[in-house]
């Protein structure tokens, strides 16, 4: 008889569950958040944006103290697309209250002479910041000198490159969470995908804060079937590997945070002009993805953003004399 009445009680919660759950589904208004939606895209141009108003502020108050940062540019040759970059970069140093001047040298340059270029430059003291190919350790906004790559190998405070900053700054502003998480950083450059995984796997605690992830790298020679097991892993993909849509929806882990720092021209089939594309396939992506970045829009304007950044920081710890 016990056996009974218990085996009716459990049947009749059964019921209770699938009326209730049943009820649930119909009239919940958090069925729709169950479903699967769209990854958020992350605007680089957004948090771009917020970087140069901390900028800008920080620039007031050193100009206030009789130190306007300034940011001098060397460019050797005609490369156009060398031009395009450092004329934006002189053009956000205007809007945020900076100076800066470009000087120009043909392609044919001696090496003697941009050794004193680079040294004269170094020396003179209104000078914050100095871009050129090979920057001297004080004033490497771009952050590519040994020095400072060495010194962000030892979780040293330094001057971050530019573009592992930037992808640095958007997965910090996003709130996308690194501890502990799982990290594939494809392309293994010495001034992208190596800080980028510098910067992520490194201690939360140290002197120049890390984000404590596992980190794996891969690039262009990773074999396919690799990269594909590699990503199904990763809660985090930054791809920077300089190979168009690279980064396809089947290879990722659903929900994954997708970061695209690939720039690529290709002709576009239709109208047959080139378009700029990133390593990732956007459209396709961005269904499957919790956030991802988009090419253009995304890493460049936040890349240009660090440099400001970068600019300031070195006129705040200028010597003084």
């Amino acid at each position: 008889m016990a056996a009974s009445t218990t085996l009716t009680v459990n049947y009749t919660r059964i019921q209770t569950l699938t009326s209730y759950f049943q009820h649930f589904n119909r009239r919940s208004p958090f069925r729709q958040s169950l479903k699967r939606h769209a990854a958020t895209v992350v605007s680089g141009r957004e948090l771009a944006r917020q970087i140069h108003k901390e900028v800008q502020s920080d620039t007031a108050k050193l100009v206030a103290q009789g130190n306007r940062p300034h940011l001098s540019v060397i460019l050797v040759g005609d490369d156009h697309a060398s031009h395009t970059y450092m004329r934006n970069k002189a053009r956000a140093a205007s809007l945020l209250g900076m100076s800066s001047s470009t000087i120009f040298r043909p392609s044919s340059v001696s090496q003697e002479e941009m050794l004193e270029l680079i040294d004269k430059f170094n020396r003179d003291r209104s000078i914050s910041g100095l871009l050129v190919q090979l920057p001297l350790p004080e004033k490497d906004v771009d952050g590519f000198h040994i020095v400072n790559i060495g010194k962000l190998c030892l979780d040293q405070r330094c001057m971050v490159p530019a573009t592992a900053a930037a992808v640095w700054e958007i997965i910090r502003r996003t709130g996308i969470e690194t501890v502990g998480k799982n990290v594939l950083v494809v392309g293994h450059s010495k001034n992208v995908g190596m800080p980028i995984a510098m910067l992520l796997h490194s201690d939360r605690n140290h002197e120049r804060p890390g984000g404590d992830a596992t980190v794996v790298m891969a690039h262009r020679c990773t074999p396919l079937p690799r990269l594909k097991e590699l990503a199904s892993l990763a809660d985090i993909v930054i791809a920077a590997a300089g190979v168009p849509h690279l980064i396809t929806a089947d290879i990722l882990k659903e929900g994954a945070a997708v970061i695209d720092v690939g720039i690529n021209r290709l002709q576009d089939p239709v109208t047959g002009k080139l378009r700029l594309v990133g390593d990732v396939d956007f459209e396709a992506v961005k269904e499957k993805a919790g956030f991802i970045s988009p090419v253009p829009g995304g890493v460049g304007p936040m890349a240009v953003a660090m440099v400001m950044k970068n600019t300031v920081t070195a006129a705040k710890n200028a010597p003084t004399y």
